[in-house]
Protein backbone atom coordinates (compact mmCIF):
# COMPACT_ATOMS: atom_id res chain seq x y z
CA UNK A 1 0.00 0.00 0.00
CA UNK A 2 1.79 3.09 -1.19
CA UNK A 3 -0.68 5.95 -0.75
CA UNK A 4 -3.01 6.24 2.33
CA UNK A 5 -6.55 7.73 1.20
CA UNK A 6 -8.95 9.86 3.35
CA UNK A 7 -10.71 6.69 4.22
CA UNK A 8 -7.52 4.84 5.17
CA UNK A 9 -6.54 7.50 7.59
CA UNK A 10 -10.06 7.84 9.08
CA UNK A 11 -9.23 3.83 9.84
CA UNK A 12 -6.40 3.76 11.37
CA UNK A 13 -7.41 6.90 14.01
CA UNK A 14 -10.46 5.06 14.59
CA UNK A 15 -8.71 2.30 15.75
CA UNK A 16 -6.07 4.09 17.52
CA UNK A 17 -8.51 5.36 19.23
CA UNK A 18 -9.97 2.08 20.44
CA UNK A 19 -8.43 -1.37 18.64
CA UNK A 20 -11.79 -3.27 19.99
CA UNK A 21 -13.99 -1.28 17.91
CA UNK A 22 -16.12 -3.72 15.61
CA UNK A 23 -16.02 -3.73 11.57
CA UNK A 24 -18.86 -3.09 11.82
CA UNK A 25 -18.83 0.36 13.99
CA UNK A 26 -15.91 1.21 11.76
CA UNK A 27 -18.08 0.70 8.59
CA UNK A 28 -20.55 3.24 10.32
CA UNK A 29 -17.72 5.93 10.93
CA UNK A 30 -16.15 5.95 7.47
CA UNK A 31 -19.01 5.41 5.48
CA UNK A 32 -18.09 2.09 4.03
CA UNK A 33 -19.96 -1.26 3.33
CA UNK A 34 -18.66 -3.38 6.33
CA UNK A 35 -17.38 -6.00 3.50
CA UNK A 36 -15.39 -2.81 1.74
CA UNK A 37 -14.39 -1.79 5.29
CA UNK A 38 -12.74 -5.04 6.22
CA UNK A 39 -11.15 -5.39 2.76
CA UNK A 40 -9.40 -1.64 3.81
CA UNK A 41 -8.57 -3.08 7.22
CA UNK A 42 -7.03 -6.41 5.79
CA UNK A 43 -4.94 -4.41 2.97
CA UNK A 44 -3.58 -2.06 5.84
CA UNK A 45 -2.74 -5.48 7.96
CA UNK A 46 -1.19 -7.04 4.87
CA UNK A 47 0.72 -3.78 3.60
CA UNK A 48 2.32 -4.23 7.64
CA UNK A 49 0.56 -0.58 8.31
CA UNK A 50 -1.46 -2.05 10.95
CA UNK A 51 1.31 -4.15 12.68
CA UNK A 52 -0.81 -5.39 15.67
CA UNK A 53 -3.33 -4.82 18.41
CA UNK A 54 -2.51 -3.92 21.85
CA UNK A 55 -3.54 -3.36 25.27
CA UNK A 56 -2.15 -0.42 27.36
CA UNK A 57 -1.93 -1.19 30.53
CA UNK A 58 -2.10 0.85 33.94
CA UNK A 59 1.10 -0.69 35.38
CA UNK A 60 0.67 1.13 38.90
CA UNK A 61 -2.42 -1.00 39.12
CA UNK A 62 -0.46 -3.89 38.39
CA UNK A 63 2.10 -3.55 41.03
CA UNK A 64 4.74 -1.42 39.24
CA UNK A 65 5.00 1.94 40.31
CA UNK A 66 8.07 3.09 39.17
CA UNK A 67 9.01 3.70 35.66
CA UNK A 68 12.14 4.00 34.61
CA UNK A 69 14.01 5.09 31.44
CA UNK A 70 18.02 3.79 30.95
CA UNK A 71 20.21 5.16 28.20
CA UNK A 72 23.12 2.37 27.52
CA UNK A 73 26.33 3.51 25.88
CA UNK A 74 27.91 0.43 24.41
CA UNK A 75 31.48 -0.01 24.07
CA UNK A 76 31.40 -0.67 20.19
CA UNK A 77 29.13 -0.44 17.28
CA UNK A 78 29.87 -3.65 15.61
CA UNK A 79 26.74 -5.81 14.50
CA UNK A 80 27.96 -8.21 17.07
CA UNK A 81 27.77 -6.55 19.65
CA UNK A 82 24.69 -4.70 19.05
CA UNK A 83 23.00 -8.33 18.45
CA UNK A 84 24.19 -9.67 21.69
CA UNK A 85 22.86 -6.83 23.92
CA UNK A 86 19.85 -6.24 21.43
CA UNK A 87 19.23 -10.83 22.25
CA UNK A 88 20.09 -10.37 26.18
CA UNK A 89 17.93 -7.26 26.48
CA UNK A 90 15.09 -9.17 24.90
CA UNK A 91 15.29 -12.15 28.42
CA UNK A 92 14.66 -9.07 30.68
CA UNK A 93 10.89 -9.21 31.14
CA UNK A 94 11.13 -5.81 33.07
CA UNK A 95 12.44 -4.42 30.18
CA UNK A 96 8.91 -3.05 28.56
CA UNK A 97 10.88 -1.76 24.87
CA UNK A 98 14.17 -1.53 23.42
CA UNK A 99 15.07 1.44 20.97
CA UNK A 100 18.26 1.76 19.16
CA UNK A 101 18.98 5.71 19.11
CA UNK A 102 20.97 8.19 17.63
CA UNK A 103 23.11 10.26 19.29
CA UNK A 104 25.60 9.87 22.40
CA UNK A 105 23.75 6.77 23.84
CA UNK A 106 22.86 3.78 21.50
CA UNK A 107 20.22 2.85 22.99
CA UNK A 108 17.38 3.93 25.35
CA UNK A 109 15.23 1.29 27.40
CA UNK A 110 11.72 1.84 29.13
CA UNK A 111 11.21 -0.52 32.43
CA UNK A 112 9.12 -1.23 34.68
CA UNK A 113 9.93 -1.80 38.21
CA UNK A 114 7.61 -2.18 41.84
CA UNK A 115 9.44 0.39 43.78
CA UNK A 116 13.21 1.99 43.74
CA UNK A 117 14.65 -1.25 45.76
CA UNK A 118 12.91 -3.51 42.89
CA UNK A 119 14.97 -1.35 40.36
CA UNK A 120 18.06 -1.75 42.53
CA UNK A 121 17.38 -5.23 42.01
CA UNK A 122 17.23 -5.55 38.95
CA UNK A 123 20.05 -3.02 38.05
CA UNK A 124 22.02 -5.28 40.31
CA UNK A 125 20.86 -8.71 38.89
CA UNK A 126 19.78 -7.87 34.97
CA UNK A 127 21.19 -4.72 33.56
CA UNK A 128 24.59 -5.14 35.15
CA UNK A 129 24.93 -7.86 33.56
CA UNK A 130 24.15 -7.00 29.70
CA UNK A 131 26.89 -7.62 27.39
CA UNK A 132 29.19 -4.80 25.67
CA UNK A 133 27.79 -1.49 27.94
CA UNK A 134 29.86 0.75 28.58
CA UNK A 135 27.90 3.62 30.29
CA UNK A 136 24.34 3.15 32.05
CA UNK A 137 22.21 6.34 33.27
CA UNK A 138 18.84 5.78 34.68
CA UNK A 139 16.04 8.24 34.64
CA UNK A 140 13.05 7.94 36.95
CA UNK A 141 9.78 9.02 35.07
CA UNK A 142 7.60 11.15 37.84
CA UNK A 143 4.70 10.84 36.03
CA UNK A 144 3.07 10.70 32.32
CA UNK A 145 2.12 13.37 30.64
CA UNK A 146 0.52 12.37 27.47
CA UNK A 147 1.18 9.43 25.22
CA UNK A 148 -0.26 9.30 21.85
CA UNK A 149 -0.41 7.73 18.33
CA UNK A 150 0.03 9.82 14.92
CA UNK A 151 -3.29 12.14 13.86
CA UNK A 152 -4.79 11.49 10.98
CA UNK A 153 -3.59 14.56 9.35
CA UNK A 154 0.21 13.43 9.96
CA UNK A 155 -0.02 10.74 7.68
Amino acid sequence: MSKLDKIDKTILSVLQEDARITNLEISKKVGLSASACLRRVTSLEKSGIIQSYNAEFDLSKLGHDVLVLVRITLQGQSAAMMSEFEEAAKQIPQILACFLIAGEEDYLLRIAAKDVTDYGKIHATYLSALPNVLRMESNFVLRPVFSRGLDANTF
